[in-house]
């Protein structure tokens, strides 16, 4: 499947902003963003419950949307699993997995059904209502009545977030199992940066409809292209600093300047691995405000010298940390970015 530079507007909204996207066969590939930023609003397009403004959408290497041409989502092989389930409560478990297969005649719909029903391991509440349902085994009904007429995509819009903690990382682990075993291409949208990370090939982030970055999690982690492409893959600390000759100075130290970065304001994105805490003497000497134990961790706020702001670190929770500390900065795990990576921030 490949999404071309689709943008999509609602008045003087602009949802999508020129979004070019490809999905692989058998691949995972999760779209990662805050509300708002156009997530949901691409998967709906993708379906055909919405038309795009310009772009154009394949499916298999056919047009099915954009420059003219529009075909109905229930011609475009696209399953689409919703927040909400929207299974029938009128209809049996069973009668809602074969709901999206009126084509076959009544006994080949019944045994294909009975079959998505088993991969999902709920072959024995096949005659139960969904009322009747946890909440983990309805999505898994969901998941079963979306992939029984073996769609070319399917599409998951945030199928695991009503579920509570424990069930929904079990819920998770089985849907990705299924998808698996199924060989399904698959689109998933979440803000759960853990989620994307542990479910999909590769995350696409998206931030006020437009793309950051596309790529695996280690390279999106590893080698992001904006200070807001970092932040979404974990927690950061974003310091300032100047760049001059072969380095760049900030309040915690001199770092070597990337050769891609010119002279001039620049902004350093520290993760924990790229902070060191060691014993005064060590880096910059930096006073403990607070210590919080947060199970297997340890967090400080520490007051740093030349930072308008606490920092706030992470140490293994058998660490013991004097009243000053010294701080400093391992190079090869800082990220640096220039004063254009600052505009495509704002």
């Amino acid at each position: 499947m490949a999404v071309e530079a689709v943008s999509r507007r609602y008045g003087r909204a602009v949802a999508l902003n020129g979004i070019s996207l490809t999905l692989d066969a058998g691949e995972i590939l999760a779209v990662l963003g805050d509300s708002g930023c156009g997530k949901s609003t691409l998967l709906r397009l993708i379906a055909g419950l919405d038309e795009p403004d310009a772009g154009e959408i394949r499916i298999d290497g056919h047009p099915v949307a954009g420059r003219g041409r529009s075909v109905p989502p229930e011609a475009r092989g696209v399953g689409l699993m919703f927040q909400d389930y929207a299974l029938f409560p009128h209809l049996t478990v069973l009668a809602n997995v074969r709901f999206g297969l009126r084509r076959l005649d009544r006994a080949e719909g019944r045994r294909v059904a009975l079959e998505r029903l088993a991969e999902v391991g709920l072959a024995d509440k096949a005659e139960c209502y969904p009322g009747t349902l946890s909440g983990g085994e309805a999505q898994r009904v969901a998941l079963a009545r979306a992939l029984a007429p073996r769609p070319r995509v399917l599409l998951l819009d945030e199928p695991f977030s009503n579920l509570d903690a424990g069930t929904r990382d079990r819920v998770r682990a089985d849907t990705v199992l299924v998808l698996r075993q199924a060989g399904a291409s698959a689109i998933l949208v979440t803000h759960d940066a853990a989620e994307a990370v542990e479910v999909a090939d590769r995350i696409a982030l998206m931030r006020r409809g437009r793309l950051l970055q596309c790529g695996t999690a280690e390279t999106l982690y590893r080698s992001p292209e904006s200070p807001a492409a970092a932040r979404a893959l974990g927690a950061i600390v974003e310091i300032s600093g100047h760049a001059v000759g072969g380095g760049i100075e900030t309040p915690l130290g001199s770092l070597p300047r990337p050769s891609r970065i010119g002279e001039g304001a620049v902004r350093v994105c520290l993760r924990p691995e790229a902070i060191r805490i060691g014993p005064v003497g060590e880096g910059r000497p930096s006073r403990v405000l607070r210590r919080t134990f947060a199970g297997s961790n340890l967090r400080l706020e520490l007051a740093v010298e030349g930072l308008d702001r606490s920092l706030l670190v992470t140490l293994p929770a058998d660490a013991e940390p004097t009243d000053i500390v010294g701080i400093s900065l391992v190079a090869d795990r800082t990220l640096v970015f220039g004063d254009r990576a600052r505009a495509d921030d704002a």
